[in-house]
């Protein structure tokens, strides 16, 4: 069994953004020469999430809207009152979402659905420079 790890850097991110990262981790996939196994993607950071969603324009807008009605910017939040830095929100929103996630290889492809793609989620309400690391196990 071979452990391959990658890490891919995003651009500045604002809150809500939400950012395509299949084709980069199916490059890592390709260049890791694992052909069966998986690849874990995880966000290191407790403010943002890694999902699969269909990337259209109607669900990058549903899915920051529905948070928003779920957990709202304008509650109290303890981790406020802790740190006095105004994220409580994402953190929460990120603890929901969840910071990784496990995709199956398969003859040296990731499985996905037709319509399926991994995203990152950004959710702190401060702009950050991203770093996820990919660790791939397999053949």
């Amino acid at each position: 069994m071979t452990v391959v790890h990658f890490k891919i850097e995003l651009p500045r991110t604002y809150e809500t953004d939400i950012i395509d990262i299949t084709g980069k981790i199916e490059s890592a996939v390709n260049n890791s020469k694992i052909k069966e196994g998986i690849v874990n993607i995880f966000n290191a950071g407790s403010t943002g999430a890694i999902i699969t969603l269909e990337y259209e324009p109607g669900l990058l807008r549903d899915i920051p809207d529905f948070l928003e009605r779920i957990i709202p910017k304008s509650m109290t939040y303890q981790h406020e009152q802790t740190w006095h830095d105004n994220n409580g929100h994402s953190h929460v929103r990120a603890s929901l979402m969840g910071p990784s996630l496990t995709v199956p290889i398969h003859k040296g492809k990731l499985i996905h659905g037709t319509w399926q793609q991994v995203v990152f989620f950004e959710l702190d309400d401060k702009p950050r420079i991203r770093h996820l690391v990919l660790t791939i196990i397999g053949e």
